[in-house]
């Protein structure tokens, strides 16, 4: 391959380009093809294990990563935000995270669109002007408010 840096930042490159390119060297590579829309669930799990921190952190906020990889890496600590505000994440583990110390955490919790209106509630009331803005950008409130 000429320049993987280059053929990472295409919006088309395909999605066994991008599981080529997720064993690159490179970590700045393996971050890109974490970050691109166009990587496969298989990739995003091959790459939930990378030694790079900062590559785990895009798979933990990827669309396109499995439950059961988020599951995986709501056990680590570090990962607490980006897993928030992953959509797919679980209602239990939204519910568990909407609890945590750290109010950026329950901000990406308050700003999932996944996040039950139960939980959406209790963070309208929360102590962080950050959470209780988030919980206004959250696209449920605004479709709950329009109706």
């Amino acid at each position: 391959m000429s320049n993987p840096l280059a053929i990472v930042q295409d919006p088309n490159t395909s999605a066994e380009e991008l599981d080529q390119l997720s064993e690159d060297e490179n970590p700045f590579v393996r971050i890109r093809v974490a970050a691109h829309p166009n990587a496969s669930a298989e990739t995003l799990t091959k790459l939930s294990g990378d030694e790079s921190r900062f590559v785990r952190e895009f798979v933990a906020e990827h669309q396109n990563t499995p439950v059961k990889v988020l599951i995986e890496l709501s056990h680590q600590e570090d990962f607490a935000y980006w897993i928030g505000g992953n959509p797919n994440t679980p209602a239990g583990i939204l519910v568990s995270l909407s609890q945590h110390e750290e109010p950026n955490v329950r901000a990406s919790v308050a700003v999932n669109p996944s996040t039950p209106e139960y939980v959406l509630d209790k963070l309208r009331e929360d102590e962080d002007e950050d959470v209780r803005s988030a919980v206004a950008k959250n696209p449920a409130t605004k479709a709950s408010v329009a109706q």
